[in-house]
């Protein structure tokens, strides 16, 4: 039944795509400079708003998933290695409250941007830009790879959460504990057309709008604004700058953004085949491969596209040790909303290991 959709769709996704791409703004340079500690003002939109610290300067290492991923890195050398995994419309600065406790107690901590986001690009123009979760998840290997890094503490939220769900799924032994809002969010895609309750639906709004042209030519013109309009619908109540919005924006300037984003959401919705280089781990993905890493799981209370719950309906997806946790005054992007919970969850997950 999958594959026949997949097929179904292919004539119509290759279109899609053709016209999104057309649209993609090109990329910008990203400083690298080290932030002073008084910040300067700067107008943008015509509102005088502070310039927020930003985690840099950025490292960049060519890994074998063919990218050359930016990430920022703190910490000793030798120390315990946490990588930290934004998600969606955000960047690497979700993270800027997170890292600093963690390199005191002596981590060495790496925040990558996502192949699609801020200055990580691919390496060749014909790379499939495929979102697939097993695409996202073998990235982070390889980063690793890359890196020299055999095991680390792996943390996440929204596609974060996939990524390292993922690897921690299928590949336990690089894992040394896991932390991840809204548990887990590994998909069998035999699924995918399962709908939830109307007002669940609902609040998917842009899983549906991405998966037309009309919404791909919608991200490409102004990405800042729909990043906005998805931040102040998945965390209601919960306030953020224009400056943190103008910090993560430049991430969405990638030439590859569109591409990425909405091969997210068609791949997981079936209106989008993956790319066949990933189709033996997709196939165990679609199986929802139980956790059995030391893991801390965290729901945010005012997440709208995941309403908070107890971890009972997740539990039957994690065989090893799991601490769950409900957070107050945080919603989808909960790094940045409560970054203390988050710290906190490292520091728990690396006592249980």
């Amino acid at each position: 039944m999958f594959i026949h959709r997949v097929l179904f769709f292919t004539v119509a996704y290759n279109a899609i795509f053709a016209f999104a791409q057309s649209a993609v703004s090109s990329s910008v340079s990203i400083a690298t400079s080290t932030v002073p500690s008084i910040s300067p003002t700067d107008v943008t939109n015509h509102t005088t708003v502070s310039i927020l610290p930003r985690l840099q300067p950025l490292k960049h290492v060519k890994t074998k998933s063919l990218l050359e991923v930016a990430y920022y890195e703190d910490g000793p050398l030798d120390g315990e290695a946490v990588i930290l995994i934004h998600g969606f419309p955000h960047d690497i600065n979700v993270y800027i409250d997170v890292v600093p406790p963690l390199v005191k107690r002596g981590y060495r901590v790496i925040v990558p941007y996502l192949r699609g986001y801020g200055p990580t690009r691919f390496l060749k123009p014909d790379t499939h830009r495929s979102a697939e979760q097993a695409a996202l998840g073998y990235d982070l290997v390889t980063l690793m790879d890359a890196l020299k890094i055999k095991k680390a503490i792996l943390g996440g939220y929204d596609w974060g959460t996939v990524v390292v769900n993922v690897v921690a799924a299928l590949w336990p032994e690089r894992c040394s504990g896991m932390v991840a809002a809204n548990s887990y969010l590994i998909q069998d895609r035999n699924t995918a057309w399962v709908p939830a309750n109307p007002e669940a639906e609902s609040i998917r709004w842009y899983f549906y709008l991405f998966l037309t042209a009309r919404g791909a030519a919608a991200l490409a013109q102004d990405p800042k604004e729909m990043a906005r309009l998805i931040w102040e619908k998945n965390s209601p109540g919960i306030p953020f700058t224009e400056a943190q919005l103008d910090r993560a924006a430049p991430a969405f300037n990638n030439p590859d953004y569109v591409d990425i984003v909405t091969h997210f959401y068609r791949n997981r919705l079936l209106y989008a085949p993956g790319d066949p280089a990933y189709a033996t781990l997709a196939e165990k993905l679609d199986k929802q491969p139980r956790i059995s890493v030391p893991s801390v799981t965290l729901d945010p209370l005012n997440a709208a596209p995941f309403p908070a719950t107890n971890g009972s309906s997740t539990a039957k997806f994690f065989t090893g040790p799991r601490s769950h946790h409900t957070v107050e005054n945080a919603g989808d992007i909960l790094p940045q909303e409560a970054p203390q919970a988050f710290v906190d969850a490292v520091l728990e997950v690396a006592q249980m290991s």
